[in-house]
């Protein structure tokens, strides 16, 4: 099933344009890694599909044996760090949200939802030298024994549901799998976690919050309010390998108004962390990941605060104005997975 959001509204770019996206410089020459059949900074047409995945009917609903006690939540106090100037910005972070061993889980079932005969899952018009198909959406397992990697590179977006291969920018690899039962019970353990009064106060309803949703034209007084809907079913998998990052930006919310004139907008980021890095792991002997942290940084990029990869850790923040980056993975492999919370307009 395609995902609510799988176009971006815009024009439609034959080219990236200069300074879209605002990339840090590069640290040297390995910095950009060259992927056969893809060519960097050309724009392509994409239309993402995923393969039925069998969910297991208690995975994410009953608490496994390596759960987490509960659910630990820790409000950003902007004021108290590095950042001060963000004091007005939302993010918030749950931790013990799904256990380890759910997030093994979780990338095992991203994996068989990619298209078993496809080289890329991923079907693109003019990528200049990219080729794709679209395989059997049976459900199944492979049938071939062949290890096609179901993971490719992470492209950016551009716009008009285009984007482009920008291995300076980001590169990464991903997997973009569309379940709505998976966030649907991703986002019941976050409820059952944080409490139903932290998020009736600050997440189901934004009204009057313009450092969130933007602020009205100066002097007018907004008469909508934006109700939380559901989480984005469009889950964004990715993996990032030793000297593999994700530049600064800031992340931009997806729109659509459907013909009967409702329009839903993202409006928070949600990051899922699903395995552990040395800074986080109770046993850091075990674990090979360093590196990898999201960091929210400073416009000029002197200041900064790290969020470690925690397993079953998730980062919701604002899409709105805070600079962020997925910092370099100095070794092992950190895997993450990212989506969006999805809010109705309603005129007042």
């Amino acid at each position: 099933m395609a995902g609510l959001f799988s176009k971006v509204l815009g024009k439609t770019p034959k080219q990236i344009p200069k300074g879209s996206p605002k990339a840090a410089p590069k640290k040297n020459a390995d910095d950009a890694v060259s992927r056969p059949g893809y060519n960097p900074n050309v724009a392509i047409k994409t239309n993402y599909t995923s393969r039925p995945v069998t969910i297991p009917d208690g995975f994410l609903v009953d608490r496994p044996a390596d759960a987490a006690a509960s659910v630990t939540v820790t409000r950003i106090n902007w004021k108290t760090t590095v950042l001060p100037e963000n004091k007005n910005k939302y993010a918030v972070i749950l931790d013990g949200v799904i256990s380890p061993s759910e997030c093994q889980e979780l990338i095992r079932l991203a994996e068989l939802s990619v298209p078993g005969e496809a080289v890329h899952h991923v079907s693109v018009e003019g990528a200049g030298g990219t080729t794709a198909g679209n395989g059997e959406a049976d459900g199944g397992e492979e049938k071939s024994e062949s290890k096609r990697d179901p993971w490719q590179p992470a492209l950016v977006n551009i716009g008009g549901s285009y984007e482009a291969f920008s291995p300076e920018y980001r590169n990464s690899d991903r997997i973009i799998w569309d379940c709505q039962t998976i966030v649907g019970r991703l986002w019941d353990r976050c409820v059952q976690g944080a409490g139903p009064q932290l998020l009736e106060k600050e997440l189901l309803v934004l009204e009057n919050k313009p450092e969130i949703t933007g602020a009205s034209r100066k002097g007018v007084k907004s008469n909508i309010r934006w109700e939380f809907r559901r989480m984005n079913d469009r889950m964004r998998f990715l993996k990032y390998q030793g000297g593999q990052f994700f530049r600064p930006h800031c992340d931009g919310p997806y729109t659509e108004q459907r013909d009967d004139e409702r329009i839903f907008r993202t409006q928070f980021t949600v990051h899922l962390y699903l395995n552990d890095s040395k800074a986080e792991a109770e046993n850091p002997d075990e674990v090979e990941l360093v590196g990898g942290a999201t960091s929210f940084l400073s416009r000029d990029e002197k200041r900064k605060m790290d969020v470690d990869p925690k397993a079953g850790r998730v980062l919701i923040f604002q899409h709105r104005d805070l600079y962020h980056s997925g910092d370099d993975v100095v070794q092992g492999t950190k895997y993450t997975m990212r989506t969006d919370i999805i809010y109705e307009m309603i005129r007042l």
